[in-house]
């Protein structure tokens, strides 16, 4: 097992030059805008996850994706990755999909200071094996696993692709997760678990507004964005409920597929209710508008829900009045993924090149390393609960 090669953290806050970094002052109320600032540089694979402890400490992880992953799950210490919380979980043993990381899809610190890892199961877009699709807690304090919670063939089987997670612990006795499944070759939904429980239910499976939009052809770095593997028909991106982020509140779950421009929100009392059939939770969605093509999707304490903009390298906020705004605009951000707000008030993001992948040149790998994690001032903290 060995590390990215080489991994350098930048935390002294410099500023780019505004000559690459372009921020709409409309979004800051006139204020003075917010530059991007380097975190981490990735020579290794590619990462697409990030999150923030309370205490600052920032984790990643890398996906099995075709590059030659040394462990899935990271710490950054002393400007270097350290598998975390050891070696031996980070090794992709598909004879015990439960006790290891296998495909590692993103990684979220809840409000308790606990690490969450969403496992997908699936090696190299393999099948997931029973026991592969899982949430993993670890306790940053000991850093020892603590639950490991599985997700049946029924919520997750083994062509679902669980992407991402949010919590929250004031539902519930012990409090509830919910997560995205983002699949190209299975369906697509939203899973809801009962953290005290460990029970996990289905929900929406396969309303339009968890499905890719047909046809969808973005423009990212002025090309169309294809699926164009090296042998094989072209075929269009077809990516589900991919982003997922939590209100203040609690009350409403914000949701995106990869494949849209559209964001949604869905009462969580109706999530939450397993009464309700699934046409009764769908009878509470929201069209909240166009915010552009988006990968990872953030919340903040204000109320405010961030995501990417991947076809014109931007983050975007939807302001409290229902408004999107663009924060940053930068050619360096190449397909920003994930986003994490931090109790520093930086809004955390993971720019990797993903559209660069040769799946969509031809069997070409464009990506130029290094792989980016950014981090932008902003005037609030984490909407965790």
């Amino acid at each position: 097992m060995a590390a990215p090669v080489a991994l350098a953290l930048l935390l002294s806050g410099s500023t780019l030059d505004a000559s690459t970094s372009k921020a709409v002052s409309a979004a800051s109320g006139g204020v003075a805008p917010e530059r991007l600032e380097s975190v981490a540089a990735f020579d290794g694979a590619m990462p697409t996850g990030v999150t923030i402890s309370r205490t600052g400490r920032i984790f990643v992880n890398f996906p099995h994706w075709g590059d030659k992953v040394r462990y899935s799950v990271a710490e950054i210490r002393d400007g270097k990755p350290v598998a975390y919380p050891n070696r031996e979980i980070n090794v992709a043993d598909s004879s015990d999909p439960v006790g290891h990381f296998l495909g590692v899809q993103s990684v979220v610190v809840d409000a308790a200071d606990r690490l969450w890892v969403v496992d997908t199961g699936r090696v190299e877009w393999a099948d997931a094996p029973a026991g592969g699709p899982k949430l993993v807690a670890v306790d940053l304090r000991t850093n020892k696993v603590i639950r490991t919670i599985v997700l049946p063939a029924q919520v997750a089987g083994p062509l679902s692709f669980i992407n991402d997670v949010r919590f929250d612990l004031t539902r519930g006795k012990a409090g509830t997760a919910y997560l995205t499944d983002a699949s190209t070759d299975g369906p697509n939904g939203l899973v809801v678990v009962d953290l005290a429980t460990g029970e996990s239910r289905r929900r929406l499976n396969n309303d339009p507004s968890t499905l890719p939009v047909p046809n969808f052809v973005p423009t990212v770095e002025g090309q169309p964005l294809l699926n164009r593997p090296a042998n094989g028909p072209t075929s269009p991106l077809n990516v589900g409920a991919d982003g997922i982020a939590l209100s203040p509140d609690g009350k409403w779950l914000y949701y995106c597929p990869l494949s849209s421009r559209t964001l949604y929100a869905v009462s969580t009392d109706a999530l939450t209710d397993f009464r309700r059939t699934d046409a009764q939770v769908a009878s509470t969605i929201r069209n909240l508008g166009t915010k552009g093509m988006s990968d990872g999707l953030e919340t903040d304490s204000a109320g405010r829900v961030y995501g990417g903009d991947i076809e014109r390298n931007s983050l975007v906020r939807r302001e409290t009045d229902g408004q999107f705004r663009v924060l940053v605009h930068d050619d360096r951000l190449i397909w920003p993924d994930t986003l994490s707000v931090g109790y520093d008030h930086y809004l955390y993001v993971m720019a990797n090149q993903l559209n660069r992948q040769a799946v969509y040149h031809g069997g070409v790998d464009l990506r130029r390393k290094p792989y980016m994690l950014y981090r932008l001032r902003i005037d609030s903290g984490p909407a965790r609960r």
